[in-house]
């Protein structure tokens, strides 16, 4: 699998990541490896987490992998904080992050991540107190680079510029934001503001949450994250009408090109202007390994054109 800069910096990542936030919930152990060692085999490098997945269950798994099943050097980590385990509460002061950070090595079994992020805003939280935990963060070594996620482009824009005033603060390399064909709001200020400041996109749920896969085009499958009681709002936001509009044009080319939607959509995303490395996020070993192969899946230009123009105001 190649391998891309984030952004302006020195960190190198698979351009396609592997995300997990189903991990220790709906993908259980035996999975999780099936996963991490067809992603390795193939190439992969970036692991995306976060203190909250899984209500800790994600990090918890990942660490026990690391210790029997993958060789840690061999990866990139990537993880967040701000989002509490179990309510979900956002908390983004420092005292917070810098208690999930230590929870996240704990769990990882690791003295450090290559990359952390911040992974929402909070209004309340003077944005200085929260980039002073990413400083932090790096200058005790327990991050190597950071970055933000889910942050709008003012915001991401003002958090890098406050970085970038001062000698000796960590500059943010990245920043993880929702993209795809189903939701192509990216587009509008996060990615010119990424592109001017030299920070990359790593993009979330590049399925449309799994709909752009097309299982949901005659149903929802019983067993699928939408008809999962945790899932079934998040995946239920791309099920309307114009959803299905571009879902069936993905479906169309797929046919056409000889290839599984899943090719299409993920290669859509993964070659976008910006992006370092679209995360995907697999319920299963065997749909990960269908969706690895996108790897080397290129779009002729009249296909992505055609993709652009249906989707183009396609947000729901």
């Amino acid at each position: 699998m190649r391998q891309r800069y984030v952004g302006r910096s020195g960190l190198k990542v698979s351009r396609i990541g592997l995300g997990t936030l189903t991990w220790g919930r709906d993908t259980d152990e035996h999975d999780a490896r099936d996963q991490l060692t067809s992603f390795v085999d193939a190439g992969g490098t970036l692991v995306d987490t976060a203190v909250s997945y899984g209500d800790g269950a994600s990090e918890e798994l990942i660490g026990s992998l690391l210790a029997t099943t993958v060789d840690r050097d061999s990866l990139v980590l990537s993880s967040k904080a701000g989002v509490a385990p179990g309510n979900g509460d956002r908390d983004t002061s420092r005292r917070t992050l810098l208690r999930q950070l230590d929870t996240s090595l704990r769990r990882l079994g690791v003295d450090h991540l290559d990359l952390w992020q911040v992974q929402t805003w909070v209004d309340e939280i003077p944005l200085e107190e929260t980039l002073s935990a990413l400083d932090h963060a790096v200058r005790t070594g327990r991050a190597a680079y950071v970055g933000v996620s889910n942050y709008a482009g003012w915001q991401t824009a003002l958090a890098h510029t406050l970085q970038s005033a001062h000698d000796g603060h960590a500059p943010l390399v990245s920043t993880q934001v929702e993209y795809s064909l189903l939701n192509r709001d990216v587009e509008l200020e996060v990615g010119p503001a990424a592109d001017a400041l030299g920070m990359g996109l790593l993009a979330w749920s590049p399925l449309g949450r799994g709909v752009l896969s097309g299982k949901y085009r005659s149903g929802t499958p019983a067993d699928s994250r939408g008809a999962s009681p945790h899932f079934e709002r998040f995946v239920g936001v791309y099920l309307g009408a114009s959803s299905r509009q571009i879902v069936e044009a993905v479906a169309r080319a797929a046919d056409g090109l000889q290839l599984s939607p899943t090719e299409v959509a993920l290669a859509w995303v993964r070659d976008r202007p910006g992006v370092s490395s679209a995360i995907l996020g697999a319920r299963t070993a065997a749909q990960l390994k269908g969706a690895l192969t996108a790897d080397d899946v290129e779009l002729p230009d009249e296909i992505v054109r055609a993709l652009d123009d249906v989707s183009e105001h396609g947000e729901e």
